[in-house]
This record gives C-alpha cells, structure tokens and sequence, in this order.
C-alpha cells in the first residue's frame, strides 16, 4: 500500500522550516507509515482469518442446517412414536379397564356359579331324596299291587269253587266206579278171575286219580303268590290251562267257547301264573256278561303281526255301555249289580298287561257282545 507526502505536507504548519524538525517529522511518519502498514497486513491477516472463520461457520451453518433437519425428522419421528405411544397407551389403559371389567365380571359370574354350584347340591340332595322315595312308593305300588293282583287270584277261586268241586267229584265218581267194578270181578269171578279186565279197571281208576292230582295242583299253581320273573310262555297252553278251570261253569250255562289258534305255538315273554289270570278274569266276566242272551258264545283268536301277538277275545253278552269303554279299567268299578263283582278283575287284567309291555282296549261288537283286544310282544328269538 502507497502513501504520498502531499497530505502531510499540507497539514504542516507554514511556520516550521527546519529540516531536523521535517527530518523527525519524516521519521515519525515512517514510523506511522510501518505502523499502519503493520496494521494493514494485520488487518489483512484478520480479514483472512475471518473469511476462514466466516467460511468454518457457512461450513458449520450447513452442517447445523443439516442438523437441524436431520432434527426436524428426529423430532417428527419422535413425535410419530409419541403419538403412537400415546394411542398403545390409551388402547391398554383401555384393555386395562375392559380387563377389569372382565375380572370383575368373572368375580361375579364365580360367584354366581359357587351359588349355583350349592343350589345344584341342594337339588341333587333333594332330587335323590325323591327318588329314594319315588322308588320307596314304587316299592310299596309294587307291594300293593301284587297283593290286589292275589286278592283277585283268590276272589276268582271263591268264584270256580263249584265248577272246580264238581270236575273234583267227576273224577272221584269215576274212581269209585272203576274200584267197584275191580272189585265186583272179583268177588264175581274167584273161581275163574279175569286179572286182564281188573287190571283195566285199576289203571282207569288211576287215571282219573291223575285228572283230581292235575286239578288240584292247577288250584294250588294258580292259588300261590307269584315271582315277577319272566320267562318264554306259551299262550295258548295259558289259554287252555285258563278254559280248564271254567269250562265246567261255562258248560253249565250253555257257554259255547270257539278257539282260533294257531297249530305253532306262540310264545311271549311273561308269566305264565299272571297271563292265565288275564284270560280267567275275561272269561269270568263274558260269562256273567251273557246271563240273558240267547246266543252264547266265546270266541278267542290269536294271530301274529309281525313281532307283536294279537288276541282277540270276543263275547255275545250285552256289551260295553257306552261312555265307559275306559272306566271299565278303573279299580273297583263294575256294571254289575251290587254284591254280584268286586270291580277288580279288569283293573287287575289291565295292570297284568301293562307289566308285560302290552296293551288291552275293548269295543263293542258291531252286532252284539264286546270285543277285547291284548297285543303282547314277541320273545326275542321269534322276532
């Protein structure tokens, strides 16, 4: 950098002339000359220091700039995650609150199943009390029922007693007859016996010893108290074996008796005992239903329809009065004149039935007399 004298010289004074004083004037202002030039190049080396430094801040601006972008996204990160860690916390604070409603809830509900749980002993306690009396009462039904099915048994003997007495004295005549006529070959021929024709004699009086052993052991059979065992029957032996017992009152009243049955036997599941009470107490009753017609007859059918036997027991009495096709089924309920039936026979009939897994339903003849109807079930081997 240059300095020219011409404003020092103009700012001297006109009054100095002395050359030691423009000498040291001169001097001095080397001297401010070096000094300003000394400041110049500081001011120079400033200047390049600061454009250094203006340059490192640009350079740290930029990077702050950068910075605080790389800020911005930090932060809008950040607040990306603040906020969807606000919306998770509202969301458990949420579950939270439905968990304890939950728990609250399960509180309750084990409280009412612990309620319930001590109801349901309650119950069940007095659910098999119940039952152990329903089975007690069953017991005693079962009790009871046997001895009115034995009270029935026992009124029918009381009934057959004089049909019973007289096929008794048939036999015993006969045996009477048959020892006489034994006896009066003998006595008749001791010079020439006939052993051939006494023997004859004694096996017929035998034999009708055997019809009164037969009847009497059928009377004492049917007279017993049964088991309630089952076992395959055959019906029409019961059949039979009932007709026996009757069929000397039957013929005394002019009863005719038709049977339809089939040559095989048919068997079902039962007891024999109870079965042929049933068909006693229907024969009975046709018997006292026919008093005052003039056509007399029974008839008894048995047919198989698939695995269920259908007997069919028909009279030609007056018939069913009608409105009480159901009430005749009724214990103690009779038509009957007072003192002439107990009203048991077709209660206990009925009952018999039903034990045996069948059914019994009566209707009125479309001419005359009524019809019964029993379906029983196969045995098992015949299905």
């Amino acid at each position: 950098m240059e300095l020219t004298l011409q404003p020092v010289l103009e700012a001297v004074p006109h009054q100095v002339t002395d050359l030691e004083s423009l000498r040291h004037e001169y001097v001095s202002l080397i001297e401010q000359k070096n000094a300003l030039e000394m400041r110049v190049l500081k001011s120079e080396e400033r200047r390049r220091a600061l454009m250094h430094i203006l340059n490192d801040l640009n350079t740290v601006n930029r990077k702050l700039a950068d910075q605080r972008k790389a800020m911005i996204h930090i932060l809008a990160d950040y607040e990306h995650d603040r906020s969807h860690l606000a919306s998770q916390t509202e969301r458990l604070d949420n579950s939270r609150r439905a968990l304890l409603h939950i728990l609250q809830d399960s509180h309750q509900s084990n409280l009412r199943l612990e309620n319930s749980r001590k109801a349901m002993i309650h119950i069940m306690s007095d659910l098999k009390e119940t039952t152990e009396e329903v089975q007690q009462r069953e017991q005693e039904l079962r009790e009871k029922q046997e001895q009115l099915v034995q009270a029935g048994k026992l009124a029918t003997l009381g009934e057959l007693t004089t049909g019973v007495a007289h096929e008794l004295n048939n036999p015993l005549n006969n045996i009477g007859l048959f020892i006489g006529n034994a006896i009066d070959l003998i006595e008749l021929g001791m010079t020439d016996p006939n052993p051939e024709r006494i023997l004859q004699e004694l096996h017929n009086a035998m034999h009708q010893v055997h019809k009164a052993t037969e009847i009497i052991s059928h009377l004492r059979t049917f007279g017993r108290a049964t088991s309630v065992s089952r076992e395959p029957v055959g019906i029409s032996q019961v059949i039979r074996r009932a007709l026996s017992l009757v069929q000397e009152q039957l013929r005394l009243r002019q009863i005719e008796v038709k049977l339809l049955i089939p040559e095989e036997e048919v068997f079902v599941m039962g007891n024999a005992i109870q079965l042929e009470q049933v068909f006693i107490n229907l024969l009975t009753n046709a018997r006292d239903a026919m008093v005052h017609s003039t056509r007399k007859i029974i008839a008894i059918e048995c047919t198989k329809q698939g695995n269920i036997v259908d007997i069919h027991f028909s009279d030609t009495g007056a018939g069913i009065p009608v409105g009480l096709e159901q009430r005749i089924f009724d214990p103690f309920f009779t038509t009957k004149e007072v003192g002439a039936g107990t009203g048991l026979g077709l209660s206990i009939t009925y009952g018999i039935i039903k034990e045996h897994q069948g059914a019994i339903v009566v209707e009125n003849c479309s001419d005359e007399g009524a019809l019964f109807l029993i379906q029983l079930p196969l045995e098992h081997d015949e299905m």
